[in-house]
């Protein structure tokens, strides 16, 4: 089986430019607003995209037809890590989550007629968007099977009832992707429906905007309320009842773009090491001359390294057409937790400065320490990474 590493000339112009710009640019506003864009402000975001549009950089992931550059997940792995490199770079290139996943959903799932009302200014940065899923306990979580938030039919439509947390970008989001069970109860497999609930819908609201340790996410993480929020049947993601298999159309790519984008974080915070080890003297020379400082750069350029490698693996098999479950929870898994040592080694490292609001490591810090929530936490992705390899060596012969 051949898998091709290659990087096209094209997505690699545009790779360059994209770290070009967010040296250039992006940079700059993460420094003004220390990375903290939890409140906004909203003339931030359209002012960083009319740049990134400018730059030629501007939505790298969506069809051509709606005014992407079309990149494929190989192309896009290139350039949402040279995005990644500031906290900001993506929502520039309007490649950051939520959005970013919910523009591969609607493409891959919705009518013409949606597209037209809900993609299109999407993909234009003219709209924000959001995913409601999770719930507070006992609905849900890391478990999508417990989800509790209903939708009855009524005459022309439904009736949405349930409340949804940790809701990424819902607070001046111009519409959610809210998951509701139209059939069955929680704990059932299947019985799950996306809705399509516009902000101007009376029966939604933001109930309070959650406190969390992450503050690089545009409009932060809100709660929502759903009480008797009635939408037309115009308003059903797809099918009715098939929204669990939506939204792994959703979520395995977008495993990988966030995989992909904190590998940007990860390659500055060595960066900004790896100038620290070179410059800094003591106990007689640079850092860089001692063992221990040597085995942490080491072991930081194999995580990247590593994770690169995964991570493209993983984008390769999804191309391909070809079952990515499997590849996507490793890539996810491992990419988390190595992002996280990378910028840990470079905090140990830095010394006092590493903890300080002088260097941005402080802030990559507190990013990627919820990574290795999102998305189903590091121990959900090692249970069915297990599960799928003792099936594979069962149908195989080798377990009994």
């Amino acid at each position: 089986m051949a898998i091709e590493f290659d990087i096209d000339r094209d997505v690699a112009d545009i790779a360059r430019r994209t770290a070009d710009f967010v040296r250039d640019t992006v940079l700059r506003a993460e420094e003004d607003c220390h990375g903290d864009v939890h409140a906004g402000p909203e003339p931030l975001r359209r002012g960083l995209q009319e740049a990134a549009r400018a730059a030629g950089v501007f939505a790298p992931h969506v069809p051509r037809r709606w005014g992407g550059l079309g990149l494929d997940l190989r192309g896009q792995a290139v350039v949402f890590e040279a995005a990644g490199y500031s906290l900001l770079g993506p929502l520039a290139l309007n490649c950051a989550a939520p959005d970013e996943g919910n523009m591969h959903l609607l493409e891959a799932v919705a009518t013409e007629e949606q597209n037209a009302r809900f993609l299109a200014p999407l993909a234009a940065g003219e709209a924000r968007s959001c995913f409601a899923m999770t719930e507070p306990s006992p609905g849900a979580g890391s478990d999508p099977r417990a989800l509790a938030t209903t939708a009855v039919r009524v005459p022309g439509g439904w009736r949405i009832n349930g409340r949804k947390w940790f809701i990424s970008g819902a607070d001046g989001a111009a519409f959610a992707i809210c998951m509701a069970r139209t059939s069955g109860e929680p704990g059932d497999p299947g019985g799950a429906t996306m809705f399509l609930v516009g902000a101007d819908n009376p029966g939604m609201k933001v109930v309070r905007n959650i406190g969390t340790l992450d503050r690089g996410l545009f409009a932060g993480h809100s709660e929502l309320a759903f009480d008797d929020c009635e939408v037309s049947d115009n308003a059903v993601l797809g099918e009715a009842d098939k929204g669990f298999e939506y939204a792994q159309v959703r979520l395995g790519p977008a495993r990988l773009t966030h995989c992909m984008r904190w590998l940007g974080v990860a390659r500055r915070a060595q960066d900004i090491a790896l100038d620290r080890a070179a410059t800094r003297t003591a106990f007689g020379g640079p850092l860089a001359e001692l063992g221990m400082v040597q085995q942490q750069l080491a072991d930081s350029e194999i995580d990247i390294e590593t994770s690169r490698a995964v991570l493209w693996r993983a984008c390769w098999e999804l191309d391909q057409g070809r079952p990515g479950a499997q590849h996507t929870s490793i890539a996810k898994t491992f990419v988390s937790e190595a992002v996280g040592r990378v910028v840990d080694r470079a905090v140990q490292i830095c010394g006092a400065l590493g903890i300080s609001e002088d260097t941005p490591l402080a802030a990559l810090y507190r990013e990627v320490r919820p990574f290795r929530v999102y998305d189903g936490p590091s121990e959900t992705h090692r249970w069915a990474i297990a599960k799928r390899a003792v099936r594979a060596a069962r149908e195989r012969g080798g377990v009994r």
